[in-house]
């Protein structure tokens, strides 16, 4: 598959960039797909710059002066190394079964939140930040501290290209656990359908916000689970328990969009009562609705 940068919008579409295979290649696309869209409409005038130097200062070694950037501008910067980062992030994704469902073929909420963490963790590194990795269902599966080497996103991509969907959700427990694993302030990026109890969710949730750190929460769900519009007989399977229910869609289709709203909207609004970024989408967004939302909040914090 062939991009040109005028295209810009491919890099971002939901429906092409799964079918990539390779995350790493997909992550790319993904961002400078954002960066070239940060230049347009509705992103007119605002811009982010990525840099692997700053500038030098009295006081700096001069033996981390980067010479050939100096005989290239004649100014005298200072090569960037790890401990020098501005941020540690832990990206958190919920890996259970109810992640697995598609209302289309090509591509689930899972591979949607894998294509995000890869994203997101390519531009943090890109920004000198330290990036991390959390995984859980019914507990947490893996779990990489952050650091900010290029040679690390490639273990973070590998480790993402091999999550599969699998047993139950215990968000609750699992955000718990992650909590306690988060010995020093950063940003947490939670990616979930949060499909499971809402009140323990939410306190499981507010364990972030005791240490102070900094929080973005995507909620992730598939186009149908948003609008039940089936429309005709159906067989529904819970992807967890196995539970079965046979019922007719368009009868309780409205009765079903209130009442995931008001579940959507709960979360929303204790997200927000808690000063955490809270962001809706569904599998057919673009990815750069959430790329800039990870923006904006950076901005905020420095």
């Amino acid at each position: 598959m062939e991009f040109k940068l005028t295209d810009y919008k491919n890099y971002l579409n939901p429906s092409i960039i799964p079918r990539i295979n390779n995350l790493e290649l997909r992550a790319r696309l993904v961002v400078e797909g954002f960066m070239v869209g940060l230049h347009k409409s509705p992103y007119h005038g605002f811009s982010v710059e990525f840099s692997e130097h700053r500038p030098y200062m009295q006081g700096d070694d001069l033996k981390n002066v980067d010479w050939r950037v100096f005989g290239k501008t004649e100014k005298y910067f200072i090569k960037q190394y790890e401990e020098e980062t501005n941020l540690k992030a832990y990206i958190v994704i919920d890996c259970s079964k109810s992640m697995s469902f598609s209302s289309r073929k090509d591509y689930n909420k899972l591979e949607y939140a894998k294509t995000l963490a890869a994203a997101l963790s390519y531009l943090l590194i890109r920004q000198q930040d330290a990036a991390g990795l959390i995984t859980y269902s019914d507990s947490v599966k893996k779990y990489l501290p952050p650091k900010a080497s290029r040679s690390y996103l490639h273990q973070i991509l590998f480790e993402l290209s091999q999550i599969s969907a699998s047993d139950k959700t215990n968000t609750s427990e699992s955000l718990s656990k992650v909590a306690e694993k988060i010995k020093k302030r950063g940003l947490v990026i939670i990616i979930s359908d949060f499909f499971d109890d809402i009140e323990k969710t939410i306190k499981a949730l507010k364990h972030f916000s005791y240490m102070k750190n900094e929080v973005i929460v995507f909620q992730i769900l598939d186009p149908m689970e948003r609008t039940f519009g089936f429309g005709k007989d159906a067989i529904f399977v819970d992807l967890e328990t196995e539970e079965q229910m046979a019922t007719q869609p368009y009868q309780i289709q409205k009765a079903y969009q209130q009442a995931m709203n008001d579940f959507t909207d709960k979360i929303k609004r204790e997200c927000l009562n808690s000063n955490f970024d809270y962001t809706l989408i569904d599998t057919s967004t673009p990815f750069d609705k959430a790329l800039f939302s990870y923006i904006q909040k950076r901005k905020r914090l420095y």
